[in-house]
Order: C-alpha cells, then sequence, then structure tokens
C-alpha cells in the first residue's frame, strides 16, 4: 500500500507529492493528460519551431515562492530569465507607467505627483518580503505568523478594495496600473482585498521580479517531476481517474483538481455545491514574424505588458465580464512575450507572444477581432506580425485544463471571502469529509497562481495524519 496517491499532474500536485517524498513517504502521481504540467505547459500550437505556454507564461509568484525556493529545482533544469522590465503599462500617447526591480524607476513613471506616494506604500515591506510572503502564502495559519507586526501592517493596506488604494494617487497612470494588477486574477476592483494582489504582485516584482523559465512553463514541471522521480516517486500519465476505486491503495488520496471534480470522484455529493467560478478567459497564442511594434519603448523590454488605456477601461472590462454577463468591447489585456529574454523559444527572428482579455465564465463568442483591435491601440502593425494564431475561448481552455471549469484560470472566483477563505470558510481548507482525502488545487489558499504553495500546504495536512496513524 502506498502512503499516498497524487491526481493531478499540475504545480501544486507535483509540490505536494515533492513534499511528501522528501519526508520518506511513498508517493505515486497520476494525471489525465500525456504530459504533466496542468497550468504549466508548454507546446508547439501554431507552427512547428514556436513554443507557446498554453496558460502560464510569466511567473512572479514561482520564483518568489517559499516551496520552490527550498526545493533544488535549478539541478532539474529550471532557470528564471529575467527580462530588463518585469512588466509595462503602455498609455494611448505613447508612453508607459512599469513595474520595475527598481522601486525608484517605478514610482517616476507615475509622474512627480504620485512618485512618493508609491515608494512609502510599498518600501516599508520589502526588507521584511521573505517573511511576509511566507506568512500570507501559508494561510489558514498553521502556526504562528512569523512576523505578526509586518503582517498586520500589510493587511490593514491590502484587505480594503483596491480602489481605496487607488484613491491615494492623483493621476490616472498609477491607477491603472494597479487596476491592471488586480485583474491578473480576475477580481472586480472594488473586491474585498483586492488591495492586497495589487500590493503582492508589486513587492514581487520588486523582491524577484516576473521571469519566464527558460525554454517555458513546461520546464516547472518537468522539475519538479525529475526531482520526485529521484526522490523514489512515480508519475503515471494518460491515465483518468473517475472514482477513488480506480486509484491504488493508499493511506491518504490528494487531489489537484477542481472542487467539484473532486467531489464527483470520492463520492461527496454537495459538499462543494456553494463554490462559486468566475470569468473565464478568451486567449490566444501568436507566432510571430517578428517582435510586437510597441509605441511605448518600455513595452518593446517588458516581458509582461498589461493593455488599458485607464483606469475606468480596466474597471468597465472586467464589470462586464463578471456582472454583466456580457464580453468587453474593450477587454483589458494581459499579455507575455518571452522572447524579449528567451529567444530560443521561435526560429531566429521571430516570436510567440500571447494575450488574453476576460469573459463571462463558458462564454462561446469569438474575441479575437476585439483583442487584436486594443493591440492595434499600442501596436500599430501588430496585425501584419502575426504568422499563425492558436485561439481558445473558455469551452477550449476547459477541455484542455478540466480545473478551469467555464474557462476560469483561477480555479474559482476570487472574490468577497472566497479570495481568503476557499474552497470553504474552514481554517482546514485542505481537508475533506473524508478522512483520507485531500484537495491541494489553486482553489485552496494561497489560491491562483504557479507557486506550489497550494500544494505545499496540503501536504503539511497529509503528513501530520500520516504520522499519527
Amino acid at each position: 500500500m502506498l502512503d499516498a496517491v497524487v491526481v493531478g499532474a499540475g504545480p501544486n500536485g507535483l509540490t505536494a507529492a515533492v513534499e511528501l517524498a522528501r519526508r520518506g513517504f511513498s508517493v505515486a502521481v497520476f494525471e489525465a493528460c500525456g504530459t504533466v504540467g496542468g497550468g504549466a505547459r508548454t507546446e508547439e500550437l501554431t507552427l512547428p519551431g514556436f513554443r507557446h505556454d498554453p496558460c502560464s507564461a510569466a511567473h512572479p509568484l514561482g520564483v518568489n515562492s517559499p516551496a520552490f525556493r527550498a526545493l533544488p529545482l535549478e539541478r532539474y533544469g529550471l532557470e528564471w530569465l529575467h527580462p530588463e522590465l518585469p512588466m509595462a503599462h503602455p498609455f494611448p500617447d505613447g508612453t508607459a507607467a512599469v513595474l520595475a526591480r527598481s522601486v525608484a524607476r517605478t514610482a517616476a513613471s507615475f509622474g512627480p505627483r504620485d512618485a512618493g506616494t508609491y515608494r512609502r506604500l510599498v518600501e516599508p515591506f520589502l526588507p521584511r518580503w521573505d517573511t511576509l510572503v511566507r506568512d500570507f502564502m501559508s494561510l489558514p495559519l498553521s502556526a504562528l505568523p512569523r512576523d505578526p507586526v509586518t503582517l498586520a501592517r500589510f493587511g490593514l493596506a491590502g484587505l480594503p478594495p483596491s480602489t481605496w488604494l487607488m484613491r491615494r494617487f492623483r493621476d490616472d497612470r498609477a491607477r491603472t496600473l494597479v487596476a491592471g494588477l488586480v485583474a491578473h486574477v480576475m477580481a472586480p476592483l472594488n473586491g474585498f482585498a483586492t488591495g492586497a494582489i495589487a500590493l503582492v504582485f508589486a513587492l514581487a516584482a520588486h523582491a524577484r521580479g516576473w521571469p519566464v523559465a527558460r525554454g517555458g512553463s513546461q520546464s516547472i514541471s518537468d522539475a519538479l517531476a525529475a526531482y520526485l522521480k529521484d526522490l523514489g516517486g512515480a508519475v503515471h500519465t494518460d491515465y483518468e481517474v473517475k472514482r477513488l476505486d480506480d486509484l491504488p491503495p493508499a493511506r491518504a488520496y490528494v487531489f489537484d483538481t477542481s472542487p467539484t471534480a473532486l467531489a464527483r470522484i470520492a463520492g461527496l455529493g454537495g459538499y462543494y455545491e456553494g463554490y462559486r467560478y468566475g470569468p473565464g478567459v478568451f486567449k490566444i497564442d501568436y507566432a510571430l514574424d517578428g517582435p510586437v511594434p510597441w509605441t511605448a519603448p518600455e513595452a518593446r523590454v517588458a516581458g509582461t505588458v498589461q493593455i488599458g488605456a485607464d483606469s475606468a477601461e480596466i474597471g468597465a472590462a472586467l464589470h462586464a465580464a463578471s456582472r454583466e454577463g456580457r464580453a468587453p468591447d474593450r477587454p483589458f489585456l494581459i499579455t507575455v512575450q518571452p522572447g524579449v529574454v528567451d529567444p530560443g523559444r521561435a526560429p531566429a527572428g521571430q516570436q510567440v507572444f500571447w494575450a488574453y482579455g476576460h469573459v463571462p465564465n463558458g462564454w462561446t463568442g469569438d474575441l479575437t477581432d476585439a483583442v487584436e483591435r486594443q493591440l492595434e491601440r499600442f501596436a500599430p502593425g501588430f496585425r501584419d506580425r502575426v504568422l499563425a494564431r492558436a485561439v481558445a475561448g473558455p469551452p477550449r481552455i476547459a477541455a484542455r485544463n478540466a480545473n478551469y471549469v467555464g474557462g476560469d484560470i483561477a480555479s474559482g472566483a476570487v472574490a468577497g471571502l472566497q479570495l481568503l477563505l476557499r474552497p470553504k470558510p474552514t481554517l482546514f481548507p485542505y481537508s475533506t469529509p473524508h478522512p483520507a482525502v485531500y484537495i491541494c488545487s489553486s482553489a485552496t489558499p494561497p489560491g491562483p497562481g504557479v507557486h506550489g504553495m497550494s500544494g505545499h500546504n496540503a501536504a503539511k495536512a497529509v503528513w501530520r495524519r500520516l504520522r499519527q496513524t
């Protein structure tokens, strides 16, 4: 009998398996797809030689993750590549605000009226960043906070809606960049604790950047899987699990799946029926014959580029997708251009590029024209660079990754109490009514992103139980 079986080989499932194997437990992972990866995969989606990331591509939370930083993943091929600028947010006038490694450079891009405000906002937290990130990414608390004073100060700044945070700034350049940061998790700007989302992304950039993984996000998953195998763990792909009886006997079962899939497989009935899924995304992967022709020079050297003319436009796009049930006319876009730092992702002189906008959950329309009209506003001539495109709306995204119900890449609405207390309001979110069944996906704290911390936290709950039995 195995000590633990993990279902799902995404970053959280693989991290949970690694953490258990490191502590001497026998572990096997079962994955329905032909390769490991989940939200961290790399594939040739368009043309030969163009290596795209179907989901996550830039990794501010990955490079800052306490779980990943404690593992020897670089020995297994993971290499972080840092663009000159972690992120840029261009404006219609050809200028841009930036999120740079330097707080001073970031603040200067907002203009003189808001530079001091930004510095006063983020600089107090940076010296204590490593302790702070460990404290809030380990919530709900399994131990006392290492720095409760800093965590409390962060809560005072971050728990109110991001609209409160934005009011600190006098000009819209800073407000627009902050709004874009919140939109990375598809949260409404006026939602509870959305100020914390913006602060986390900003502090992560200043602390360690927003890198891409050399060769693509698949290298993160491959490094975790290779380390697991060296620890004696096993990985089985092309193995779909429909019920617990499909799995070998084990003392614990850990699911890197959606709560609804877990309930179906483990026979938990309506235990997660109150869990809500958020807006979906409409994503396009491009093969380009050269760099994106951004008007703003800063955007040409940034790994991630946010697209939204101002904070009002971003807010309207989020509201349309999450509250009005329609696709926005001018979608807010998150784009990543790995080629600025990893040219090997495409043939010489060419580039891979991806962009996505928010749409209602399960939306079946085509947002391609609206996406490209937005891109043309900030990069005139973009369409002329397109060699091929791979388009994925919510149904296609959900078909490729079952955790993304209705195209929700956050694996659950990041709104209200569900931002912090997911998948249910409990201090034991990784446990289920079945004493041997656990959940470790992005539907558990600390939530979405390629960081492995949900798997790390769930593994703690599992090994504590295994040691007691």
